[in-house]
């Protein structure tokens, strides 16, 4: 049985496959064959993508997935780097909505879950993904109160 970083690494996978837009855009983008990836998608199914693969497919998406969850296996943590330009448009009320939404999304698996006094694997497994959705609507938040902490916002309509 698979500890608890397996599982943490296999999610970040799952994650990073579907930022790079599914199974067959992932396989392409890093030369492998579609049950590869499959298998890299899979709980089930003890792979671990190879480096190469993690490297090309975080550099598709933008986003340090797998790395993060490394560094964090490792009680370390990767620094954001924000481009205040790209971000000056961001919009703080959106992000935070969508933080309040997913939180209650997550509050709401939860209480479905835990309500039968029992969490199956397949609900722990639907905690993870809503867990996953959250954490990417906080880190969409936090940069853009990174962007307004470099020039300010206008959260309600008008420029800075």
């Amino acid at each position: 049985m698979p500890s608890a970083w397996f599982y943490r690494l296999k999610a970040a996978q799952r994650d990073l496959i579907e930022r790079c837009g599914g199974i067959i855009r992932a396989g392409e983008k890093c030369s492998a064959s579609k049950t590869e990836v499959g298998r890299w998608n899979n709980d089930g199914y003890p792979d671990l993508m190879p480096l190469s693969a993690v490297i090309q497919l975080e550099a598709d998406c933008s986003m340090p997935l797998v790395t993060a969850v490394l560094a964090e296996l490792n009680g370390r943590r990767l620094a954001d780097t924000v481009d205040a330009g790209e971000l000056a448009n961001a919009s703080m009320m959106a992000s935070h909505a969508e933080v309040v939404v997913q939180a209650g999304e997550l509050m709401a698996k939860g209480a479905l879950a835990f309500a039968d006094g029992r969490l199956t694997p397949a609900e722990a497994a639907g905690i993870d993904r809503q867990c996953s959705v959250l954490e990417r609507a906080v880190s969409e938040l936090r940069l853009a109160a990174a962007s307004a902490r470099v020039g300010g916002l206008s959260v309600v309509g008008g420029a800075k």
